[in-house]
């Protein structure tokens, strides 16, 4: 036996089930429709003209939060907050909150020590990727100010699927840190950045990994000329290890060992929450347009009438 749609009025399930007495109800069914349908398309013009404005002010006040998080320079916003120090430590390598790198060298008690170079600023591409797309977000909300009059849900969709490509984007470059290889890493701008210049068997990186600040360094030895031993140039990764090979300017390199600190970074756990608050209300106003799209729907007696079996 065919199961009954859900949701249908009373009168409309009756005549699913007994079909023959359906045709004699047929008018007064399709009238309560057609109230029904009224009663639906006033909510939905109130959806589009009064609840999608109120969504899109939630979205820009979670978002300018998230924005001074990343210390953007935007018009109306308060000042941005105050840079913050973190000291990154093991017994092998650490980053002072003065900028200074300390690397005791494998298998010696010698520790080079480095500064970041005070004539040169370096960011971390991280940041600055996952700043231009919440900076991309919000122009995008703030191009539909509160005079702007949606007139479809399909509208609302688009204006909500854009945003939320921007806030994904935006989540990704904070939880997945690129992947490099080891002769792009020592070709990297960070390798110019320190004074004294890194000695030619050290190298290191920055990466943001969720609300973690990480700095990896590299300890290399150089292959002779006529080894014997099968050179496997290593591919892309976040975080290369021990026996790992690369070619450069005609030589060839092995990570002899690797240090690795991190410290978590408290702002950036916020800005991670900002982004998922704003994905769900998102998502939320998606949900409450689909309600309404059957409204669309021409003509609604088909689609009443249409059995849900059930196998």
């Amino acid at each position: 036996m065919p199961a009954v749609a859900p949701g249908l009025p009373a009168a409309e399930r009756a005549a699913m089930l007994n079909p023959q007495r359906s045709v004699s109800e047929l008018p007064k069914m399709s009238a309560a429709s057609q109230v029904e349908r009224a009663v639906l398309e006033e909510e939905f013009n109130w959806l589009l003209k009064d609840e999608v404005h109120a969504v899109l002010k939630q979205l820009q006040d979670v978002l300018k939060e998230a924005s001074r998080r990343f210390c953007m320079p935007n018009p109306g916003l308060e000042s941005p907050l105050k840079p913050e120090n973190f000291i990154l430590g093991s017994s092998t390598a650490a980053l002072s909150p003065a900028g200074d790198i300390n690397l005791k060298v494998a298998k010696s008690s010698q520790v080079l020590h480095f500064q970041f170079r005070e004539d040169k600023q370096w960011k971390l591409q991280q940041i600055q990727d996952a700043r231009n797309h919440v900076n991309q977000a919000l122009q995008l909300l703030s191009s539909r100010d509160e005079s702007y009059r949606f007139k479809t849900g399909a509208e609302v969709n688009k204006l909500m699927d854009a945003v939320m490509l921007q806030l994904t984007r935006a989540r990704n470059r904070l939880t997945t840190p690129a992947s490099m290889t080891l002769p792009e890493l020592a070709t990297s701008g960070l390798m110019k950045m320190f004074s004294p210049p890194m000695p030619g068997d050290v190298m290191i990186n920055f990466y943001i990994n969720l609300s973690k600040l990480c700095l990896t360094v590299y300890q290399l030895h150089v292959l002779p000329p006529n080894t014997t031993k099968n050179f496997r140039p290593a591919g892309s990764a976040v975080l290369h290890n021990p026996g790992a090979m690369f070619e450069l300017n005609s030589n060839r390199f092995e990570v002899s060992h690797v240090h690795k600190v991190e410290s978590v970074v408290p702002w950036l756990n916020d800005t991670l929450v900002f982004f998922t608050i704003s994905l769900q209300l998102c998502q939320q106003l998606k949900d409450k347009v689909v309600f309404f799209f059957f409204l669309n729907w021409t003509p609604m007696f088909p689609l009443i009438f249409c059995p849900v079996f059930s196998l």
